[in-house]
């Protein structure tokens, strides 16, 4: 009987090469071959599951999203009841910020798409997908916030989210660098969420 193969769980292993690549040595070192020799498999099986290098990529930016969307939702379910709009920024913020070698390795990967992405309109236009996402996720929450008299009616909340992302995503840099740790890095998105829904309930 010939063996069964789980084509997804085939995929995820191929992506999860990809990705490690990308967060070691950047995503320049990434191919086919490569990944067929970090996966462990032949260079026919990258080719039979993804027929480009492109298709490769995308999965590994699909992946990366979905990664920090389980990050948040387990963020959330940790905390206990409803959570606050304030709660939902700090959960979402501090899940990008790298808290071990899994989110680091991730972190360092998106930092080579966004890199990547800087000279490849291809790769830029769907990187972009998931960080726009995200902003509209968060404005939408902070203008229910607003209407509800949770933050000053004289704040835009769009303008306030693109802040909040752009400081983030500065930390995370400040992060992987070795300039601060993540306890400081938190301290600061605390200080910024204080600033704009005063301080958390204890």
């Amino acid at each position: 009987m010939p063996k069964q193969v789980d084509h997804d769980a085939r995929r995820r292993q191929l992506t999860e090469a990809l990705l490690r690549i990308a967060g070691t040595r950047g995503l320049q070192a990434v191919s086919m071959r490569e990944i067929a020799a970090e996966a462990g498999v032949s260079l026919r099986v990258v080719q039979y599951y993804f027929t480009n290098k492109q298709a490769l990529l995308d999965s590994g930016l699909a992946e990366l999203g979905a990664r920090m969307d389980r990050r948040v939702k387990q963020r959330a379910a940790a905390a206990a009841g409803g959570l606050s709009t304030r709660d939902v920024l700090a959960a979402v913020l501090g899940v990008i910020i790298p808290s071990d070698d899994q989110s680091r390795l991730d972190s360092l990967a998106w930092t080579a798409y966004y890199t990547a992405a800087l000279t490849d309109p291809a790769l830029a236009a769907a990187g972009l997908t998931l960080p726009n996402a995200l902003e509209n996720f968060l404005t939408v929450r902070m203008t229910a916030a607003q209407q509800a008299g949770e933050i000053d009616a004289d704040r835009d909340p769009r303008i306030e989210v693109a802040g909040l992302l752009a400081l983030v995503n500065g930390l995370t840099s400040s992060v992987l660098s070795g300039q601060r740790s993540r306890e400081a890095a938190i301290k600061i998105i605390d200080y910024y969420l204080d600033r704009l829904f005063g301080p958390a309930a204890a």
